[in-house]
């Protein structure tokens, strides 16, 4: 119930959730949920998944989101996903030259 943080779903959650089901039509899989370790001695470190990259049999599966509000502009929240997709990206491709 603690993820996805309401700040990447939205409010209020449950119905934000059902909503972003109900448009995506498949699972985020790891998208906005938490990835970290534990280091026995010194603690905890986690974080919330905002831009992930999956690659599963020969293919890469990108994700990255926006934050929508009352005033968003659609063209410009859309710009910001592709902007943050850019660095996954750029990460691929530097693995592919250096393959």
């Amino acid at each position: 119930a603690t993820f996805p943080a309401g700040t990447v779903s939205g409010a209020p959650k449950v119905r934000a959730m059902q909503i972003i089901s109900e448009l995506e039509g498949y699972r985020r899989g790891t998208y906005a949920g938490v990835v970290g370790y534990h280091a026995p001695g010194l603690g905890l470190d986690t974080c919330i998944a905002i831009r992930t990259m999956l690659l599963r049999d020969g293919r890469a599966y990108l994700q990255a989101g926006g934050g929508i509000v009352a005033d968003s502009d659609p063209a410009e929240e859309h710009q910001e996903c592709l902007n943050k997709l850019a660095a996954l990206e750029a990460a691929l491709e530097a693995a592919e030259r250096h393959a």
